[in-house]
């Protein structure tokens, strides 16, 4: 065994420990499908408010942050879970890098296009995991369908920042491994002690960038309490659900089910950046729920 913790008091651990209890058998009560829901929208809100750091840290720097809260706050929460097998050490590694890289691509992104459209584009990584060795005759209808959706999503009124498009792409890879890697911590590690690694590794990865990238401005009160909303909406609660709802539904069902990522970001979107979308792009936004509506129906026959 590699033992990695941290030095705590005696007291703190016991009500530590009874917290993560309590919020295991939460979970544990709450179907893995509400989870992804409940993980989906509360990345999207935090999503569009990072997008409100840019002007003041851009988007490494706001990923930076995002990523160092995260894992402060997860390695405080589940320090007495910090204990992890030799095999889960890669893994855990492999994960916090793909967590920093899909994150900076996606930030880098939504910098550049609409949070719809880019969520909408990075969706087709999770599907490509939904759809991966599938022998049911009607997934590629699902998988021209959202694809159709993606086409109609960059019918923008106005030119749109290619570049931004390629980044979004980028982050769907990644997203997919993120996925396929959440499975494999699922089975390795116990409780968040990985999780809480993996995302303090991230932060370490990505703070450098974020350091050059936003200078002096990543020490301002007012960026650093947003950035802890952010980070509470986006990484410590949407991956906590989500990696508990990965232990009890297969990566592929879980990816179908990520879909709806696109509704939930052009709502984000349009409520909080005020990011109007035309007539075409919403049909792309039914598209693509439609595709994961049938996706996840056929999955559960199957």
């Amino acid at each position: 065994m590699v033992a990695i913790d941290v030095e705590r008091s005696a007291s703190g651990g016991r009500v530590g420990s009874a917290w993560r209890a309590v919020a295991e058998r939460g979970l544990g009560g709450v179907p893995p499908t509400a989870l992804v829901l409940a993980g989906i929208v509360s990345v999207q809100v935090g999503a569009a408010l990072a997008k409100q750091l840019f002007a003041s840290t851009g988007a490494a720097g706001a990923v930076s942050l995002r990523l160092v809260f995260a894992g402060v706050v997860l390695l405080v929460f589940w320090r007495s879970a910090l204990r992890i097998g030799r095999r889960a050490v890669p893994v855990v590694l492999a994960y916090g890098t793909v967590l920093a890289l899909m994150n900076l691509s996606f930030y880098e992104a939504i910098d550049r296009i609409p949070l719809g459209m880019a969520v909408t584009i990075e969706f087709l990584g999770p599907l490509a995991v939904a759809l991966a060795g599938s022998r049911r005759w009607i997934d590629p209808v699902w998988a021209v369908l959202a694809g159709g959706g993606v086409v109609l999503l960059t019918q923008a009124d106005g030119e749109v920042e290619w570049l931004g498009v390629l980044l979004a792409l980028a982050a769907g890879a990644l997203w997919a491994a993120y996925i396929l890697l959440s499975a494999a911590m699922g089975e390795q590690t116990a409780g968040g002690g990985g999780l809480a690694l993996a995302m303090a590794f991230g932060g370490v990865l990505m703070a450098p960038v974020g350091i050059i990238d936003a200078g002096s401005s990543l020490l301002d009160p007012a960026v650093l309490a947003v950035a802890f909303g952010v980070a509470m909406l986006s990484s410590v609660l949407p991956y906590s659900v989500e990696l508990e709802a990965l232990r009890r539904i297969p990566p592929r069902v879980f990816g179908v089910l990520m879909s709806l990522e696109p509704a939930v970001a052009a709502l984000a979107g349009l409520l909080v950046l005020g990011q109007f979308m035309n007539i075409p792009q919403w049909v792309g936004v039914i598209c693509v729920v439609a595709a994961s509506a049938g996706a996840t129906r056929t999955a559960e026959k199957s």
